[in-house]
């Protein structure tokens, strides 16, 4: 049996071994690829690269990186121009971050991996689901009583289809780490050491589920996006709350599972200690705590879920408030697969302690609902880049050998909630927000800019370095109802039109009358016979008459307010995708026009009287438009050849660089 120590060394020899016979290849004059623009051997002509590494900044905008350049903000960045290059990375269409990245780890369209977009529906129920993740629940149940105990397990599946480069490396002897690269939860069964990144839900299977436990006169216990607000009251100065958690699928009529905790307030200081079962915070008032340790019971004295949380102490005088952030996996006793090995989110926090596995960590949903002040907000999302840096520092310094790509969220998301504070023109801008946080973005940007500066000291000669960005930035100002347009143009049928139905879900759909509807941020399908459950469009021509006359009709679409075109262009699947799963895209993607989106009503398949209106969310910033409006950033410390370089370059790029042969199904080329 060899030890780790013979097995690495065997994987580096053979990966030189390859090394050298794709080199030794290419001076014969046998190593040139079929397809324009491949080639098997590394950057240009050098021969394949020891190292790589290449950092995925998520949002990061290509004309804020050159103003910040220029104002002297990012000087690493500057470097990194002044010696290699520096360009757009065109994004994909649309420019959802699961979508983009997916282009990126499969080197092909959408049409080639099966992702298109945050949500997709079985056209057999209509029912809507995360498109990047699904569950397959468990099989055979025994009944005892009122519990149920599988015979079978369950398990959750990636969506995403065909292989990553990564594991291509790996098969070829380059030894990998992945650290939180969207779109791979459950962590793809691989070789390499990889942590799953966004798509990674919290314990209740969502994009993160805060919970908020209040007195305050004028809350009332009630479900809002992306949280749970709970009404409590304060006895003799104690709090008695209740956090949910997983949703406990032993039980017969299956509910959440819960965790009773205690608040005992200090009656004359603003103090107060939270008990939960195992462990116990005291905190002053305005202070968060550290990582809390959360075990739901799901079978008695059998299976429990381990859970981590932290939490805020908003108010502890003169009424109360207590902020619980979403629960997540506990990266210590996973119950999902995150981590491959499974053992390597267990070493991460026996080396660096708790983190974040949510795939979504900054709570821009308790901003959004007014929970969290911005103040508040702000604190969250510089522990999430102080926590990522941390982990970014770990992951270089013993990084030696092979390839190594590590992922920074916090432009995104902040970006998202804070690009009010850049645009005056939009409807949720105040001076007095810009003043207080519109310093934030450049911060980012500097501190990415820190992270770049030790990535090019780690770098040497034989390091190949690459700053790529999934999509840019612009502002969303207005959004646009597209199920409310279908239903008033006569597209969609409503089960009581007099009532207008704003269910989600299309749930007041009257399917019959119905030949098309909206779902997720950019799609739109066909309710078409033989696929949808009650389709009405016949396949073939009249299908395609009937996609033409949206393209037009949703085209000549103008905002009353100011006479612009909402919707710059509409593209036919077909015309924009290819590969085996083009069956499963919308039929129509819309790319809406700057400073236009789908509202978030549209999003959840809801019907509103109104077509346009006002964005006056904290969610203001974003990049779901037409792709070209908001192009990523890709900085490399060698010359990039190729012009235009796409997002479903990298990956060829990557394998090209280390010998590796670019597969078929990849339809991008090597841009160096």
């Amino acid at each position: 049996m060899t030890t780790p120590s013979e097995q690495t060394a065997a994987a580096v020899s053979r990966r030189r071994f390859l090394q050298a016979a794709a080199s030794a290849a290419l001076v014969a004059g046998c190593g040139k690829s079929t397809r324009p623009g491949d080639s098997t051997g590394g950057a240009g002509t050098d021969a394949p690269v020891e190292r790589m590494i290449v950092l995925g900044v998520d949002g990061m905008d290509p004309k804020l990186l050159e103003q910040f350049v220029a104002e002297g903000r990012m000087p690493n960045c500057q470097r990194l121009m002044e010696a290699g290059s520096f360009g757009n990375l065109q994004t994909c269409d649309p420019p959802q971050s699961p979508v983009a990245w997916s282009n990126f780890i499969s080197g092909t369209n959408p049409g080639g991996h099966g992702i298109f977009d945050f949500i997709a529906r079985d056209p057999k129920t209509m029912q809507p689901f995360h498109s990047t993740a699904q569950p397959e629940p468990a099989s055979g149940m025994l009944s005892l009583g009122g519990w149920q105990v599988p015979l079978s397990p369950g398990r959750i599946e990636n969506r995403r289809q065909g292989k990553t480069f990564w594991n291509d490396l790996q098969d070829s002897g380059v030894p990998c780490t992945i650290f939180r690269v969207p779109a791979n939860f459950p962590a793809t069964d691989s070789d390499a050491t990889t942590l799953s990144g966004m798509g990674t839900p919290d314990l209740q299977g969502g994009y993160g589920t805060f919970s908020y436990f209040t007195d305050h006169s004028r809350q009332r216990t009630r479900d809002v996006p992306g949280g749970n607000i709970q009404k409590v009251a304060v006895r003799d100065h104690v709090v008695e709350c209740s956090l949910k958690g997983p949703v406990n699928s032993f039980l017969a009529e299956e509910t959440s599972s819960e965790v009773p905790f205690q608040v005992y307030l200090d009656p004359q200081r603003p103090l107060a200690k939270i008990v939960f079962p195992d462990a116990e915070v005291l905190l002053r008032e305005g202070e968060w705590s550290d990582w809390i340790v959360v075990k739901f019971p799901m079978l008695p004295h059998v299976v429990e879920v381990s859970g981590i949380c932290r939490v805020l102490l908003k108010k502890a005088q003169d009424g109360f408030g207590l902020y619980v952030s979403p629960v997540n996996i506990d990266p210590s006793d996973s119950s999902m697969p995150i981590s491959t090995p499974p053992d390597y989110a267990q070493r991460l926090v026996r080396e660096m302690g708790y983190f974040y596995t949510q795939g979504m960590i900054e709570d821009t949903s308790a901003l959004s609902a007014g929970i969290l002040t911005p103040d508040e907000y702000r604190q969250q999302s510089t522990f999430v880049i102080e926590e990522r840096m941390r982990f970014f520092e770990h992951e270089l310094e013993r990084f030696e050998d092979g390839f190594l790509f590590f992922y920074f969220s916090s432009l995104d998301l902040n970006s998202h909630v804070f690009w009010r504070t850049r645009d005056r023109e939009h409807p949720a801008y105040s001076q007095e927000l810009a003043d207080q946080h519109g310093d934030f973005i450049p911060e980012l940007y500097g501190k990415l800019d820190r992270a770049i500066g030790q990535a090019m000291e780690k770098a040497d000669e034989n390091t190949l370095l690459m700053v790529m960005s999934d999509h840019g930035f612009t502002s969303f100002r207005r959004q646009f109802n597209l199920n409310s347009w279908l239903m008033d143009n006569g597209y969609v049928g409503a089960k009581n039109p007099a009532k207008r139905g704003v269910d989600s879900y299309l749930k007041d759909v009257d399917w019959p009358n119905t030949r098309a509807y909206g779902l997720g941020i950019n799609g739109l399908y066909l309710n078409l016979a033989g696929r949808e459950t009650q389709g009405t469009v016949a396949q073939g021509s009249e299908a395609e008459e009937l996609k033409s006359e949206l393209i037009a009709r949703l085209k000549e679409v103008r905002d009353p307010e100011n006479g612009e075109q909402v919707i710059a262009n509409v593209f036919r699947a077909e015309e924009i995708y290819s590969g085996p799963y083009l069956q499963d895209a919308p039929d129509l993607i819309v790319a809406y026009s700057n400073y236009y989106r789908a509202s978030w009503d549209t999003v959840l398949g809801a019907f509103p009287r109104q077509h346009l209106l006002d964005n006056t969310d904290a969610w203001s910033g974003d990049h779901c438009v037409n792709s070209q409006i908001v192009p990523g950033v890709l900085l490399c410390n060698r010359a990039i050849q190729k012009t235009d370089p796409n997002l479903t370059d990298l990956a060829p790029t990557i394998l090209s660089a280390f010998g590796v042969p670019v597969p078929e199904e990849m339809s991008g080329q090597n841009i160096l």
